[in-house]
């Protein structure tokens, strides 16, 4: 059982900065994939940025490159998702998840509770 809480989120201006980070509770947390989703309104939820248990490669979706970047500190069992030069259309509910492994294979089996993050133009 995986426990996923984030924090981070809020309003911000476009070409701004923010930040979420995600603490999970897992006593195998370094076995998991672990990254982000987010939901715009009317839109289906659609990944955003992860990176597997093997920490080899760290994935990023063609609309964040550049912009986010993802990190992940096996020893605090934490993940981060640092978001600079926003957009409005990064407006949505951002959501941390984590499955066994693989992050970006199967639908993830754990889901954070979710934080909105608004950009405003």
């Amino acid at each position: 059982q995986v426990r996923l809480v984030e924090s981070g989120g809020g309003l911000v201006q476009a070409g701004g900065s923010l930040r979420l980070s995600c603490q999970a509770s897992a006593r195998t947390f370094s076995n998991y994939g672990v990254g982000w989703f987010r939901q715009a309104p009317g839109k289906e939820r659609e990944f955003v940025s992860g990176r597997d248990a093997d920490g080899i490669i760290t994935y990023y979706a063609d609309f964040v490159k550049g912009r986010f970047t993802f990190s992940r500190d096996n020893t605090k069992k934490t993940f981060d998702l640092q978001m600079n030069s926003l957009k409005p259309e990064d407006t949505a509910v951002y959501y941390c998840a984590a499955h066994w492994q693989r992050i970006n294979n199967d639908p993830p089996e754990y889901w954070g509770q979710g934080t909105q993050v608004t950009v405003s133009s």
